[in-house]
């Protein structure tokens, strides 16, 4: 794309130590995240659940912990409850976030269905400074839309856009006047980079 990449990640990924998860009463897992799978599947050899995931790099990680029955909403956290209310029942798990940077079981209230939520890792502050300068700026969760707010400068943020993956990823960025805001129009990885362009500054 003709743009020089700069990562300087704002959040590292904890694993917490909860012990092996109690699924007696459990009729599926769902996932809001690749390292929400990353860090479960490090808990217990368990794979004889269904999994729902947000979307399908997600599924795909589940895929790959050996999960066998796995059903990809190809989107939003409110996609994902859409699909648990029409395929799931009982009490699904949710291991994920220690902070959740959406409410699942809120999505779910009134349904047939009851999220259990599992803190299985930590999103943690690296404490990384931004550049000097750049063009632009990719921001894939709201907790690090928080971090990159308390790190960027007014004069930065007036000549660089930033791209958030979502609205809630955006909302903490708006505390400083940006050059643009932009927000995918789907939350994934190839629409961050359409929304991004060729070069930033040409859009």
């Amino acid at each position: 794309m003709g743009l020089e990449p700069i990562v300087a990640p704002l959040l590292r990924i904890e694993p917490l130590d909860v012990g092996a998860p109690n699924l007696t009463d459990v009729t599926a897992l769902a996932f809001t995240s690749v390292n929400g799978v990353e860090a479960f599947a490090a808990l217990t050899d368990r794979r004889d659940r269904p999994v729902f995931t947000v979307g399908d790099r997600t599924a795909e990680a589940a895929r790959v912990a050996g999960f066998g029955a796995v059903r990809s909403a190809g989107g939003a956290i409110g996609d994902l409850a859409d699909l648990l209310r029409r395929e799931a029942r009982g009490v699904v798990l949710v291991p994920g976030a220690q902070e959740p940077a959406g409410d699942i079981a809120a999505l779910l209230a009134g349904a047939a269905v009851e999220a259990r939520l599992l803190p299985v890792y930590a999103a943690i502050g690296t404490g990384a400074t931004a550049p000097d300068a750049f063009d632009a700026v990719l921001v894939h969760s709201p907790r690090a839309g928080r971090a990159l707010a308390a790190i960027t400068g007014a004069g930065q943020a007036a000549e660089s856009v930033a791209v958030a993956i979502s609205e809630a990823a955006a909302a903490p960025l708006r505390s400083l006047l940006w050059r643009e805001i932009r927000i995918a129009a789907h939350p994934d990885e190839n629409a961050m980079m359409s929304a991004l362009g060729n070069p930033p500054r040409s859009v």
